[in-house]
This record gives C-alpha cells, structure tokens and sequence, in this order.
C-alpha cells in the first residue's frame, strides 16, 4: 500500500475555491476507518451569500477564521454535522464542504455508525453521512487535520486529483444566494457521490 503522508498546512494556504478540486482523491483518515473524498463544495466567506460567515464573526462559525488545516464542524438544520476543512488566510473564513466519500477501510465500523445501510456506495454519499460513518460530531470542530488531534488527519496516498473533475452549481442553497456559483466539484462516476456530477 502506498506511504500516507499527512498534507503539510501549507497546502490549505490557499482560496477555497482553489483548494476544493485539489481535495478530491485525498484520504482522510479517523481510526482504521479510511475514506476517499470524493466531493466538494467551496465557501468563500464574506464574499460568498451561501457561506456561514457571509454577515461576519459568530459563535458558530468562529472556527472558519481560525488557521487553516482545521475543521469546520456545524450542524444542519438540527439534525445532521458537516464538516468543512478551512482554507486561505487566518481572520477570511474560506472553507470546504466534505459532500461525499468512497469507503476504504473500517467499512465494518461505518455500517455499525450508520445502523440500516445496506449498501456500501450509501455510507458516506452526502456530508451528514460522511460525518455519521467516520464518527464526528460536533466535539470535532477546531480539529487540526494536520497534525491529526482528535484522531483525526487527511492525507495524500499519492493518487492525484482527477484531471477533470465534475464541476456544477452547490446543493441545497438558496435561490440567488450562491446557488448559481459553480463551486462543486466531483470525481466523474465515483461511489459516494451525493448527487450524480454530469
């Protein structure tokens, strides 16, 4: 198997939106339990509608202006957590949405998470669901993927990001708050993916 070697934090110095296709066919690891993401979307902050920080600094999103190399952990409509991996420069709350992830490895334990699966390309097909079957919660939120606290890290097992990944408009925002911006990005025909990227 090839050498996995965490990515340095120089590598999250950089705008989300350049950041997020780089991030497909990157591993991120929690335990023995391996994914490979799969799917993306990018926030850009104050100048991005559909992003948390668009109208500033709260208590919830405090995280995305932090260092880069950590993650965002929120949860959706009460229900599901997200996590994002921030980017860019400290005090700009860039960040990338992990949307979807192909099993790899602890793929027993990703079925015990998520009770009533049956099939395996349903795991981690959608950010509540990657987050269920890796175990993250909301205590996650600041994690350093770079150093791996919390158990938790993302790597680069060599295999490179796809030359021509999926790009379409991002899910599930609002009309004419960023919905029209095409900041999501797939690998083409990959197990995992929330939506199929045509």
């Amino acid at each position: 198997m090839p050498k996995q070697r965490p990515l340095p934090r120089r590598f999250y110095r950089r705008d989300s939106r350049e950041l997020a296709p780089l991030l497909l066919n990157k591993l991120l690891v929690h335990g023995n339990r391996v994914v490979r993401l799969v799917e993306v979307e990018a926030y850009a902050g104050d100048e991005d509608p559909g992003s948390h920080a668009f109208r500033g600094r709260t208590p919830r999103n405090g995280t995305m202006f932090g260092p880069p190399g950590h993650f965002y952990v929120y949860r959706s409509y009460g229900v599901h957590w997200c996590a994002n991996v921030v980017c860019g420069e400290e005090g700009w709350a860039s960040a990338v949405l992990l949307r979807g992830a192909t099993p790899e490895g602890g793929i027993k334990e990703m079925y015990a998470a998520r009770p009533g699966i049956t099939r395996e390309r349903d795991l981690c097909a959608g950010p509540g669901r990657l987050c269920q079957a890796l175990g993250m919660d909301g205590s996650f939120d600041g994690t350093d993927v770079v150093t791996g606290s919390d158990g938790l890290v993302l790597v680069d097992d060599g295999t490179p990001p796809p030359d021509d990944p999926a790009v379409t408009r991002r899910i599930g925002l609002t009309p004419g708050k960023g919905d029209e911006s095409l900041w999501r990005f797939c690998v083409r025909g990959a197990v995992g993916l929330s939506r199929p990227a045509r």
